[in-house]
């Protein structure tokens, strides 16, 4: 699988509590790992609250037997949530402290992925589809019916998030799993993101892109050229023949 992550602070934040991780090597029983946090919390521990998540979530798979994906995720982030929630009981600094996550591996030709909050993953093939589903305010209304769709982008509560690590003591992470085929790109991102470039352009940034390098540049510059309001995330995935189901 070919990989390539990326954060940057954007134009108005003057910290970044975004973190990513992604490699294709093997960790614990994934052949893979592709994560994405979006911290938040005063002074520094949103920062603080993004990275610790991820690598306790490393850790723990490093410690993992082997078993079914989705059980091995969930333990991975129950133990992470937990941890999370002690670290912020420990240090006034850190109270309050929380994190949006999505985390995925690909095993065989199945995706395998997670999510809490409204961070995203999207796969992209022939048009780009939002595989995971936002826990926020705005979302939870157009699943209601109180607000149409194509007005929940620029609705004044959409950065309300109803689901976060760190907040409950049971982490309520949503999983998925997704079987590959030719030409499909997974890509997760942080709200910094998918809230300043619409789909519909990251899709063509993603496309018209050498390769995924410039891809992960160009969605970052994007952002930054529409607003830059928050820090952005990205990790692109490529997969390879032996990860998809049709060649």
């Amino acid at each position: 699988m070919k990989i390539y992550a990326m954060t940057d602070v954007g134009r108005k934040r003057e910290v970044n509590q975004d973190y990513v991780f992604a490699t294709d090597q093997k960790i614990g029983p994934f052949p893979n790992l592709l994560v994405v946090a979006d911290g938040m919390g005063g002074h520094k521990a949103g920062d603080f609250a993004s990275k610790y998540t991820v690598e306790v979530l490393k850790e723990e798979l490093m410690a993992s037997e082997e078993g079914k994906p989705e059980q091995i995720l969930k333990k991975c982030i129950d133990t992470a949530n937990r941890k999370l929630i002690e670290a912020a009981s420990s240090d006034i600094k850190l109270e309050g402290m929380g994190t949006t996550l999505v985390v995925a591996t690909v095993i065989g030709n199945t995706l395998h992925f997670a999510n809490i909050g409204d961070s995203r993953l999207y796969l992209i093939d022939n048009k780009i589809k939002q595989l995971s589903k936002d826990h926020s305010l705005v979302e939870e209304m157009v699943r209601l019916g109180g607000i149409r769709a194509e007005d929940a982008r620029n609705h004044p509560d959409k950065n309300i998030i109803t689901r976060a690590m760190g907040v409950k003591e049971e982490a309520e992470a949503d999983f998925y799993e997704y079987r590959l085929k030719r030409g499909d790109v997974i890509l997760m991102c942080t709200d910094g993101l998918s809230n300043m470039v619409e789909d519909e352009d990251m899709f063509g940034l993603v496309k018209g892109a050498r390769d995924i390098v410039e891809a992960v540049n160009l969605l970052i510059d994007r952002a930054n050229y529409n607003g830059g309001r928050d820090n952005i995330g990205v990790v692109l995935a490529e997969p390879v023949a032996g990860e998809v189901s049709i060649w």
